[in-house]
Protein backbone atom coordinates (compact mmCIF):
# COMPACT_ATOMS: atom_id res chain seq x y z
CA UNK A 1 0.00 0.00 0.00
CA UNK A 2 2.88 2.34 0.64
CA UNK A 3 4.82 1.01 -2.33
CA UNK A 4 1.23 2.78 -3.98
CA UNK A 5 1.82 5.73 -2.19
CA UNK A 6 -1.33 5.50 0.17
CA UNK A 7 -0.37 7.04 3.48
CA UNK A 8 -0.99 3.78 6.31
CA UNK A 9 -2.04 4.29 9.93
CA UNK A 10 -1.59 1.46 12.08
CA UNK A 11 -4.20 2.56 14.95
CA UNK A 12 -4.16 0.93 18.58
CA UNK A 13 -6.52 -1.54 19.54
CA UNK A 14 -7.35 -0.68 22.94
CA UNK A 15 -8.52 2.94 21.95
CA UNK A 16 -10.53 1.89 19.17
CA UNK A 17 -12.02 -0.86 21.07
CA UNK A 18 -13.22 1.42 23.55
CA UNK A 19 -14.31 4.01 21.09
CA UNK A 20 -16.14 1.67 19.50
CA UNK A 21 -17.92 0.11 23.19
CA UNK A 22 -20.11 3.41 23.08
CA UNK A 23 -22.02 2.48 20.17
CA UNK A 24 -24.95 0.60 21.23
CA UNK A 25 -25.52 -1.67 18.43
CA UNK A 26 -22.47 -4.11 17.13
CA UNK A 27 -21.68 -5.14 13.52
CA UNK A 28 -19.05 -4.73 10.65
CA UNK A 29 -20.61 -2.37 8.98
CA UNK A 30 -20.45 0.27 12.34
CA UNK A 31 -17.10 -0.96 13.44
CA UNK A 32 -15.98 0.32 9.81
CA UNK A 33 -18.03 3.60 10.09
CA UNK A 34 -16.73 4.24 13.97
CA UNK A 35 -13.23 3.60 12.39
CA UNK A 36 -13.80 6.38 9.21
CA UNK A 37 -14.75 8.90 12.21
CA UNK A 38 -11.79 7.84 14.23
CA UNK A 39 -9.56 8.76 11.45
CA UNK A 40 -11.44 11.31 10.27
CA UNK A 41 -11.70 13.51 13.78
CA UNK A 42 -8.19 12.20 14.63
CA UNK A 43 -8.92 10.79 17.95
CA UNK A 44 -6.12 7.87 17.56
CA UNK A 45 -2.86 7.23 18.83
CA UNK A 46 -0.66 5.80 15.81
CA UNK A 47 1.24 2.71 16.23
CA UNK A 48 4.68 2.09 15.30
CA UNK A 49 4.92 -0.54 12.09
CA UNK A 50 7.82 -2.49 12.82
CA UNK A 51 10.76 -3.37 9.88
CA UNK A 52 11.03 -6.74 8.24
CA UNK A 53 14.24 -7.35 10.27
CA UNK A 54 12.19 -7.20 13.37
CA UNK A 55 9.77 -9.07 12.74
CA UNK A 56 12.07 -11.45 11.85
CA UNK A 57 13.96 -11.27 15.12
CA UNK A 58 10.64 -11.42 16.88
CA UNK A 59 9.95 -14.62 15.19
CA UNK A 60 13.08 -16.29 16.29
CA UNK A 61 12.39 -15.65 19.75
CA UNK A 62 9.01 -16.58 19.73
CA UNK A 63 9.76 -19.98 18.12
CA UNK A 64 12.57 -20.35 20.88
CA UNK A 65 10.33 -19.27 23.47
CA UNK A 66 7.68 -21.55 22.67
CA UNK A 67 9.89 -25.15 22.19
CA UNK A 68 11.13 -23.94 25.98
CA UNK A 69 7.57 -23.54 27.54
CA UNK A 70 6.89 -26.83 25.94
CA UNK A 71 10.13 -28.90 27.02
CA UNK A 72 8.69 -27.46 30.61
CA UNK A 73 5.31 -28.70 30.16
CA UNK A 74 6.50 -31.83 29.31
CA UNK A 75 9.04 -32.42 31.85
CA UNK A 76 6.57 -31.11 34.58
CA UNK A 77 3.71 -33.66 33.41
CA UNK A 78 6.36 -36.53 33.57
CA UNK A 79 7.06 -35.46 37.40
CA UNK A 80 3.04 -35.30 37.72
CA UNK A 81 2.58 -38.34 36.46
CA UNK A 82 5.25 -40.73 38.33
CA UNK A 83 3.93 -38.59 41.42
CA UNK A 84 0.46 -40.18 40.92
CA UNK A 85 2.39 -43.65 41.53
CA UNK A 86 4.18 -42.72 44.29
CA UNK A 87 7.53 -42.33 42.43
CA UNK A 88 9.56 -38.77 43.14
CA UNK A 89 11.69 -37.55 40.14
CA UNK A 90 13.32 -34.97 42.50
CA UNK A 91 16.43 -33.05 41.94
CA UNK A 92 18.10 -33.78 38.65
CA UNK A 93 19.81 -31.56 35.78
CA UNK A 94 18.51 -32.04 32.17
CA UNK A 95 21.41 -34.27 30.94
CA UNK A 96 20.26 -36.98 33.90
CA UNK A 97 16.45 -36.09 33.68
CA UNK A 98 16.42 -38.62 31.25
CA UNK A 99 18.36 -41.60 32.79
CA UNK A 100 16.25 -40.73 36.42
CA UNK A 101 12.65 -41.13 34.58
CA UNK A 102 13.83 -44.42 33.07
CA UNK A 103 14.92 -45.58 36.57
CA UNK A 104 11.95 -44.68 37.90
CA UNK A 105 9.29 -46.48 36.08
CA UNK A 106 11.76 -49.51 35.28
CA UNK A 107 9.28 -52.64 36.13
CA UNK A 108 6.34 -51.01 35.38
CA UNK A 109 4.91 -51.84 31.49
CA UNK A 110 2.58 -49.50 31.49
CA UNK A 111 4.69 -46.05 32.50
CA UNK A 112 7.89 -47.35 30.44
CA UNK A 113 5.36 -46.86 27.81
CA UNK A 114 3.94 -43.29 28.42
CA UNK A 115 7.52 -42.39 29.60
CA UNK A 116 9.16 -43.67 26.14
CA UNK A 117 6.36 -41.70 24.26
CA UNK A 118 7.31 -38.47 25.94
CA UNK A 119 11.38 -38.82 26.23
CA UNK A 120 11.42 -39.60 22.98
CA UNK A 121 9.08 -35.62 22.51
CA UNK A 122 11.89 -34.49 24.78
CA UNK A 123 14.53 -35.22 23.03
CA UNK A 124 13.10 -33.54 19.52
CA UNK A 125 12.46 -30.65 21.18
CA UNK A 126 15.72 -30.56 22.81
CA UNK A 127 17.60 -31.00 19.68
CA UNK A 128 15.75 -27.82 18.07
CA UNK A 129 15.84 -25.65 21.06
CA UNK A 130 19.07 -26.05 20.58
CA UNK A 131 19.43 -25.30 17.54
CA UNK A 132 17.20 -22.25 17.97
CA UNK A 133 19.56 -21.15 20.96
CA UNK A 134 22.54 -21.60 18.37
CA UNK A 135 21.11 -19.23 16.47
CA UNK A 136 19.70 -16.67 18.73
CA UNK A 137 23.18 -16.25 19.87
CA UNK A 138 24.46 -16.32 16.32
CA UNK A 139 21.50 -13.51 15.60
CA UNK A 140 23.02 -11.26 18.64
CA UNK A 141 27.24 -11.40 17.46
CA UNK A 142 26.18 -10.25 13.99
CA UNK A 143 23.87 -7.23 15.05
CA UNK A 144 25.80 -4.55 16.00
CA UNK A 145 22.68 -3.05 18.45
CA UNK A 146 22.26 -6.32 20.18
CA UNK A 147 26.51 -6.24 20.64
CA UNK A 148 25.76 -2.61 22.40
CA UNK A 149 22.98 -3.86 24.15
CA UNK A 150 25.09 -6.78 25.85
CA UNK A 151 27.36 -4.64 27.01
CA UNK A 152 25.01 -3.43 30.05
CA UNK A 153 25.65 -5.80 33.18
CA UNK A 154 23.24 -8.43 33.22
CA UNK A 155 21.58 -8.00 29.60
CA UNK A 156 22.66 -11.02 27.24
CA UNK A 157 21.49 -12.14 23.57
CA UNK A 158 17.84 -12.87 24.60
CA UNK A 159 17.42 -9.41 26.47
CA UNK A 160 19.01 -7.47 23.80
CA UNK A 161 17.31 -8.89 20.51
CA UNK A 162 14.08 -8.84 22.62
CA UNK A 163 14.73 -4.82 23.48
CA UNK A 164 16.30 -4.04 19.77
CA UNK A 165 13.46 -5.94 17.80
CA UNK A 166 10.99 -4.05 20.24
CA UNK A 167 12.51 -0.74 19.88
CA UNK A 168 13.33 -1.09 15.98
CA UNK A 169 13.35 2.73 15.38
CA UNK A 170 14.85 4.42 18.32
CA UNK A 171 14.35 7.70 16.82
CA UNK A 172 10.64 7.55 16.85
CA UNK A 173 11.12 8.26 20.94
CA UNK A 174 11.38 12.04 21.37
CA UNK A 175 12.81 11.45 24.97
CA UNK A 176 13.87 8.42 26.35
CA UNK A 177 12.39 8.73 29.52
CA UNK A 178 9.26 7.94 27.10
CA UNK A 179 10.28 4.25 26.75
CA UNK A 180 9.82 3.05 30.44
CA UNK A 181 6.13 4.15 29.97
CA UNK A 182 6.10 2.31 26.39
CA UNK A 183 6.50 -0.79 27.63
CA UNK A 184 4.30 -0.17 31.04
CA UNK A 185 6.47 0.27 33.57
CA UNK A 186 5.60 3.85 34.99
CA UNK A 187 2.94 3.79 37.44
CA UNK A 188 -0.63 4.06 36.97
CA UNK A 189 -2.27 7.43 38.50
CA UNK A 190 -5.83 8.03 39.22
CA UNK A 191 -6.91 11.93 40.01
CA UNK A 192 -10.64 13.21 40.41
CA UNK A 193 -11.80 16.08 42.39
CA UNK A 194 -9.46 15.46 46.23
CA UNK A 195 -8.53 12.00 44.92
CA UNK A 196 -5.21 11.58 43.79
CA UNK A 197 -3.94 7.49 43.81
CA UNK A 198 -0.73 6.37 41.86
CA UNK A 199 -1.32 2.94 41.44
CA UNK A 200 0.61 -0.13 40.28
CA UNK A 201 2.63 0.22 36.89
CA UNK A 202 0.14 -0.14 34.28
CA UNK A 203 1.67 -2.95 32.43
CA UNK A 204 0.84 -1.79 29.00
CA UNK A 205 2.98 -2.03 25.67
CA UNK A 206 5.17 -5.41 25.31
CA UNK A 207 5.06 -8.11 27.89
CA UNK A 208 8.22 -9.82 26.90
CA UNK A 209 10.42 -6.60 26.93
CA UNK A 210 8.73 -6.20 30.10
CA UNK A 211 9.72 -9.46 31.31
CA UNK A 212 13.50 -9.21 29.89
CA UNK A 213 14.26 -6.03 31.34
CA UNK A 214 12.92 -7.60 34.71
CA UNK A 215 15.08 -10.36 34.80
CA UNK A 216 18.14 -8.20 33.63
CA UNK A 217 17.23 -6.21 36.57
CA UNK A 218 17.19 -8.94 38.99
CA UNK A 219 20.65 -10.16 38.17
CA UNK A 220 21.99 -7.21 38.69
CA UNK A 221 20.71 -7.15 42.08
CA UNK A 222 21.17 -10.66 42.98
CA UNK A 223 24.57 -11.01 41.33
CA UNK A 224 27.85 -9.82 41.88
CA UNK A 225 28.63 -8.10 38.53
CA UNK A 226 31.62 -6.21 37.24
CA UNK A 227 30.97 -2.46 36.06
CA UNK A 228 27.07 -2.00 37.83
CA UNK A 229 28.50 -1.03 41.21
CA UNK A 230 26.61 2.66 41.33
CA UNK A 231 23.93 1.58 39.58
CA UNK A 232 23.41 -1.36 41.95
CA UNK A 233 23.92 0.79 44.94
CA UNK A 234 21.12 3.13 43.81
CA UNK A 235 18.56 0.22 43.96
CA UNK A 236 19.74 -1.39 46.80
CA UNK A 237 18.63 2.54 48.40
CA UNK A 238 15.53 2.57 47.03
CA UNK A 239 14.92 -1.30 48.23
CA UNK A 240 15.59 -0.43 51.76
CA UNK A 241 12.47 2.67 51.60
CA UNK A 242 10.41 0.71 49.56
CA UNK A 243 11.15 -2.90 48.90
CA UNK A 244 12.65 -4.95 47.03
CA UNK A 245 10.20 -5.96 44.34
CA UNK A 246 9.48 -2.10 43.22
CA UNK A 247 13.29 -1.70 43.34
CA UNK A 248 13.63 -4.50 40.74
CA UNK A 249 10.57 -2.48 38.19
CA UNK A 250 12.40 0.81 39.00
CA UNK A 251 15.77 -0.95 37.43
CA UNK A 252 14.50 -2.04 35.00
CA UNK A 253 12.60 0.91 33.96
CA UNK A 254 16.05 2.66 34.48
CA UNK A 255 17.54 0.05 32.19
CA UNK A 256 15.02 0.64 29.50
CA UNK A 257 16.13 4.29 29.43
CA UNK A 258 20.04 3.64 29.69
CA UNK A 259 19.70 0.94 26.96
CA UNK A 260 17.37 3.59 24.68
CA UNK A 261 20.07 6.55 24.86
CA UNK A 262 22.54 4.11 24.05
CA UNK A 263 20.57 3.16 20.52
CA UNK A 264 20.82 6.56 20.45
CA UNK A 265 24.12 7.39 20.50
CA UNK A 266 25.65 4.52 19.93
CA UNK A 267 27.89 4.11 23.08
CA UNK A 268 28.36 1.53 25.56
CA UNK A 269 27.45 0.80 28.85
CA UNK A 270 28.99 3.70 31.09
CA UNK A 271 28.73 2.72 35.12
CA UNK A 272 28.60 6.08 36.15
CA UNK A 273 26.81 7.85 33.29
CA UNK A 274 23.95 5.51 34.41
CA UNK A 275 23.95 6.31 38.05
Amino acid sequence: MRQSGLVVELLETRHVRTALKTMPVKSDRNDARGIAQLMRLGWFRPVHCKSMAAQETRALLTARKLLQVKLHDIEMSLRGILRGFGLKVGPTTPARFEGRIKELVSGHPSLERIAAGLLAARVALRREFDRFEKEVRATARRDTRARLMMSVPGVGAIVSLTFTSAIDDPTRFKSSKQVGAYFGLTPSKYQSGETDIDGRITKIGDAWVRAALYEAANIILIKPLKGCTALKSWAMKLAKRSGLKKAKVALARKLAVIMHRMLIDGTSFRNAAAA
